[in-house]
């Protein structure tokens, strides 16, 4: 890149920063739960609430960028999440708890794709996939400082303070740096916009996130109840094993800038994802709490190469429109955790719990399947620079 009037190390740094909240978006709820009986709340009305403010920020993120520049709504988005989780630390009513996660979830689902396609546009071809994929750790980085301060501190609120004020100083931060300016106004109209959807490449790499975030809501939200009701594991044991993905995922995107060095794009994904698949036939055939430790961590180590190299592509041939492209990419993505999610949710509900293996491991051949014409697609785009 030239001309560049901001300082890439800074505004990595900012993306990283932000990335992290986002993983303490996606597991905030969690240390609330036990108040909501109290309150007199129903727990299942509260999580559609921040997926919501997710899709809401996911679609907003990218025309904005690509038209304004990302300074004005890193600080937005953040400033966002910050009032939601300072909602969550002092909620008096359910309609209150239900604002401050929406507003929560739309400042994390804004610096979700935002961070993306900030680091997409700050690094050139030959370094875009390794920083790529580091960012991706910052969000298991994230994750599991949250999960280790809800661990060493009773009281649900303490995390909240803390992330709070690590917020505060990173949005001072974000204002005192430079990003990078806006797109010229004549890329950003929506015509343009629109004629994104013509290109298979595009609609292909989302399809594989499709199946990839589906895979991680499902295994998410499903795994404790599959390994409690089927194989009879203690629930804290259980949950403990969703650590252990989160694990396995930071430690495959730490080496996957090695990877993509050493076996190119197509290797490294059928690598990753035949190691999610070996993970999904450990949890399908393992029955005590050993294997399914094993089990979690192979297959978060395994779908960690998804996003970073899917979004790589994405913002490397609609360079012109970063943003929106890769806006429209997470968005195809989110819609496949909600189908997913539904689909084992029924199955659940008819005491099908074996099913989440086999919904897992047919995510992960669909996107075997799909990826190698994802990436011949993209090899036959021009890209849009």
């Amino acid at each position: 890149m030239t001309d560049k009037t901001y300082n890439v190390s800074a505004v990595f740094a900012a993306a990283c920063a932000g990335m992290a909240f986002f993983g303490v978006t996606m597991l905030s709820l969690g240390p609330i739960l036990g108040r909501l009986g109290d309150l007199g709340i129903n727990a299942a009305s509260i999580s559609p609430t921040l997926t919501i403010g997710i899709i809401i920020g996911t679609l907003l993120f990218g025309p904005v960028v690509d038209r304004f520049g990302y300074k004005g709504l890193i600080i937005a988005s953040s400033l966002l999440a910050l009032a939601g989780v300072l909602g969550l630390s002092s909620f008096t009513s359910g309609a209150l708890l239900q604002v401050s996660i929406c507003i929560l979830g739309i400042g994390g689902g804004v610096l979700n794709g935002l961070t993306n396609a900030l680091v997409s546009d700050i690094y050139d071809d030959d370094k875009r996939g390794g920083r790529m994929s580091l960012l991706g750790a910052f969000y298991c980085i994230g994750a599991l400082l949250w999960t280790l301060l809800n661990y060493f501190m009773t009281d649900y609120r303490y995390p909240l303070y803390i992330v709070s004020a690590a917020m505060v100083c990173f949005i001072i931060f974000f204002c005192c740096i430079q990003f990078p300016k806006a797109k010229p106004a004549e890329n950003v109209t929506f015509s343009k916009t629109m004629s994104l959807f013509r290109y298979p490449a595009l609609l292909l790499f989302g399809l594989v996130l499709f199946f990839q975030s589906g895979l991680e809501g499902s295994s998410g939200d499903f795994t404790v109840t599959y390994l409690s009701k089927q194989n009879g594991i203690d629930t804290g044991v259980a949950t403990l094993a969703m650590t252990w993905f989160t694990i396995g995922m930071l430690a495959g995107r730490l080496v996957l800038g090695s990877a993509l060095k050493a076996i190119k794009d197509i290797g490294t994904f059928y690598v990753y994802l035949g190691v999610a698949l070996v993970g999904v036939a450990v949890l399908f055939f393992s029955k005590g709490p050993v294997g399914a430790d094993i089990a979690m961590t192979l297959l978060g180590f395994g779908v960690g190469a998804t996003f970073p190299v899917v979004l790589n592509h994405v913002g490397g041939i609609f360079r012109s429109l970063s943003g929106t492209a890769i806006s429209i990419a997470v968005f195809i993505a989110l819609v496949g955790q909600f189908a997913l999610k539904k689909l084992t949710s029924v199955a659940f509900n008819g005491g099908n719990y074996i099913s989440l293996p086999c919904i897992l491991g047919i995510a992960i051949i669909a996107m075997m399947c799909l990826v190698p014409v994802a990436l011949k697609a993209a090899k036959n785009t021009n890209k849009l620079s």
